[in-house]
């Protein structure tokens, strides 16, 4: 059997003895501590006034000594490491007897070298070391700590023992050890992991660097070079996967992402507040956070499309539809460009020129930069009538002609600057523009839905829809290419149409991406129908699709409750599978009026931990009124919890990402209701069913769904 929980009160002696291994742990945690600070007060007392060359070297360096220090900061509440290896011999003659201090440092795969029999490693969420560069915690993401994730009674991987730590606060309170050479102990539930799993939830999201399960690490260490895709029910971690599998690649290839630079996308900012305090609690300072909105930006957005229009608008063939019209611009030439230059004449005919324009053409480069190679490519002809002339022209002379007022005069009439917004707007606003380029790719009954009802007078006084920014984006980049980063993490990725997958693989053509959704919480009327369509927007086909089916924090009799739905929503998909021991709080309550879902309300808030009400958008006003009336405070959705305030009202849009210890369901089909078809009602409502980590009460005047009787 496992050994059982060994725990110690919270207040002990300094006195305590060592013989004692929680005392001994403890010992460790405040030398480890101890050395952290150690770490953080020399780089607190760098001194860069004579290694810098100038102002913006020193502002520099300055900035990546503030991030170290900021990186190093110990947090009082956060356990400085959560596990111990025990590895029983060092594999074949990796060291010697005797081996210099500094064996452990090798080990570790941070210094090289291999493992002697014998030692011993605290894996925690950082490096630290002590004075002589000895480490005393290793690094989650360290080679020599994958064995703390994927180590079973299958595969022990040399480790003979595995100690898990409890903790209250800060403080070290207990120990769970696994032989891993006893199969029958290795097989038994970790009571801590369980615990850690199950811990009441205040505040913005956690990581579970502590709790990675080994299908879990599979993903997260997978490599930089493949793009990953992970489809994951409600509670199965991906949102966490994610974030930690960007944590690795940093720690694996820091100089490289460094350069590139990494992106999280998430579907709302509400989401994005929720999961900001991640990355930094693991060391990583410098991710960037954004939305699809953020990243097509280029015009405001005041207006809104109904359904029909926003579907085609999303519709990947608009990309072809673009292409087309932009390029349209291009003519062929019909005059000769004559260059004059001193006391001669140069003569470029038309049919040379027509030659260089399909060249470009066909080479299929950017329009922006096509256009800026056609006075060279012009410029370049001219140079060779010059070169037959006896003349020897260099680079200057081609450069001068380039700027030539008669070869900037038959630029500007051959292939003319396109302003995107504006290429844009009059797809939109020329139904002749639109069926012209529209030909073939989109019926009548398409273009007629997205044409506007009124002309514009200019792009700035348009009242552009979101998906009309995703269209400018797709123009701008056919204009110019779009920078493209290391590596993206997209979340929530189920709710994107084709044209806003296409806006964020152009944020990763060079790099890596990592997808991560579930089919069945689509609740857009463009939601993705597969993964492989999804990666094909994307622009990732040879993208791995990995699938999480085992629920960590969903309770059992909730997630049961909410798969009936699945039938109905996603008949393919495999129901998640909850692992948790705790069966969770579930009832459903049928009740008169508003004052029982605030009765409901009350009767959680009893409970340690956060409570969210859900309701359909229509309905939240109302209940803000009563929860003010009853004297009880509650947060908008992102809002921080605290200790004082723990009820969020959360209009069921909102609710995706989104995490609470308890959760009360006011009006299941109301939420159904709320949406323009019944299977993205029942899209939304499963979502919502989901979002409890310990309880769930389902309050309802009306019947519920019919699907979920």
């Amino acid at each position: 059997m496992r050994e059982q929980i060994r725990r110690h009160p919270l207040s002990a002696p300094a006195h305590e003895p060592l013989d004692d291994p929680l005392a001994r742990e403890r010992s460790h945690l405040a030398a480890s501590r101890a050395a952290l600070r150690a770490m953080r007060e020399d780089v607190e007392s760098l001194d860069i006034r004579d290694v810098t060359a100038n102002w913006v070297n020193a502002e520099v360096l300055s900035r990546q000594i503030d991030e170290r220090i900021k990186a190093l900061a110990d947090l009082s509440d956060t356990p400085l490491f959560f596990g111990r290896l025990d590895y029983q011999h060092a594999p074949g003659a990796a060291r010697a007897e005797g081996a210099p201090k500094g064996a452990a440092r090798s080990a570790s795969g941070e210094g090289g070298g291999g493992r002697r029999e014998g030692e011993r490693f605290y894996i925690g969420r950082r490096h630290v070391h002590d004075a002589d560069g000895d480490p005393m915690v290793i690094d989650w993401r360290a080679p020599v700590s994958q064995p703390f994730y994927r180590a079973s009674k299958k595969d022990p991987m040399d480790i003979g023992l595995r100690r898990r730590f409890g903790y209250t606060g800060g403080d070290l309170t207990a120990y769970e050890d696994e032989h891993l050479s006893d199969p029958a102990e290795a097989a038994a539930t970790s009571k801590l992991l369980q615990q850690e799993i199950e811990r009441p939830r205040v505040g913005p999201m956690r990581d579970i660097v502590a709790t990675i399960q080994p299908e879990q690490d599979e993903i997260v260490r997978s490599g930089l070079s493949g793009t990953v895709c992970v489809q994951g029910g409600p509670g199965t971690g991906k949102t966490a996967v994610g974030l930690h599998r960007v944590a690795y690649l940093l720690y694996a290839h820091r100089e490289r992402l460094a350069r590139t630079g990494t992106l999280v996308i998430g579907p709302n900012r509400s989401f994005l507040h929720y999961i900001e305090q991640v990355l930094p609690a693991l060391g990583e300072l410098t991710v960037q956070q954004a939305t699809v909105d953020d990243l097509v930006a280029h015009v405001e957005v005041r207006g809104t499309d109904d359904a029909a229009a926003a579907v085609v608008k999303g519709d990947a063939r608009m990309a072809e539809v673009l292409r087309r019209a932009l390029y349209s611009h291009v003519t062929m030439p019909t005059e000769p460009v004559v260059v004059v230059r001193g006391s001669r004449r140069w003569r470029i005919p038309a049919y040379e020129l027509a030659d260089i324009v399909g060249e470009l053409l066909a080479r299929e480069i950017r329009y922006g930069a096509a256009r800026e190679a056609l006075p060279q490519r012009i410029a370049h002809a001219v140079l060779v009538q010059m070169e037959r002339s006896g003349e020897a022209p260099d680079d200057r002379v081609q450069d001068a002609v380039a700027r030539n007022s008669a070869v900037k005069a038959a630029v500007k009439e051959i292939w003319p600057a396109v302003d995107p917004a504006k290429l844009v707007l009059r797809l939109l606003t020329d139904a002749d523009f639109l069926a012209e380029h529209a030909e073939g790719i989109l019926d009548e009954d398409e273009r007629k839905t997205i044409l506007w009802a009124r002309p514009v007078r200019s792009a700035k006084a348009a009242k552009w829809s979101a998906a009309d920014a995703v269209l400018i984006d797709e123009a701008t980049d056919l204009v110019r290419r779009t920078h493209s980063l290391g590596h993206v993490v997209l979340d929530e990725a189920q709710d994107l149409s084709p044209m806003q997958y296409r806006a964020v693989g152009r944020r990763c053509t060079t790099g890596s991406a990592t997808v991560l959704g579930d089919l069945a919480q689509g609740t857009t009327p463009w939601a993705t129908r597969s993964w492989d369509e999804a990666l094909a927007h994307l622009g990732k086909h040879d993208g791995v699709i990995e699938e999480l089916t085992a629920g960590f924090r969903v309770p059992t009799d909730v997630i049961t409750y909410a798969s009936r739905l699945l039938p109905h929503i996603a008949p393919g998909l495999a129901p998640v599978a909850s692992v948790r021991e705790n069966p969770g709080f579930f009832e459903v309550r049928a009740i008169a009026e508003t004052s029982d879902v605030v009765a409901a309300c009350a009767e959680l808030l009893r409970n340690e931990g956060s409570t969210g009400l859900i309701a359909a958008d229509a309905r939240v006003p109302a209940l803000a009124e009563a929860l003010a009336a009853a004297g009880i405070t509650c947060l908008a959705p992102g809002e921080e919890t605290t200790q004082d305030t723990r009820l969020t009202l959360v209009p069921a849009s909102l609710a995706k990402g989104l995490e609470y210890d308890y959760v009360v369901l006011d009006e299941p089909q109301a939420v159904v209701d709320g949406e323009p078809d019944e299977r993205t009602g029942l899209r939304r409502l499963y979502v919502a069913l989901t979002r409890a980590v310990s309880g769930l009460v389902v309050t309802h005047s009306a019947p519920v769904p019919a699907q979920l009787a």
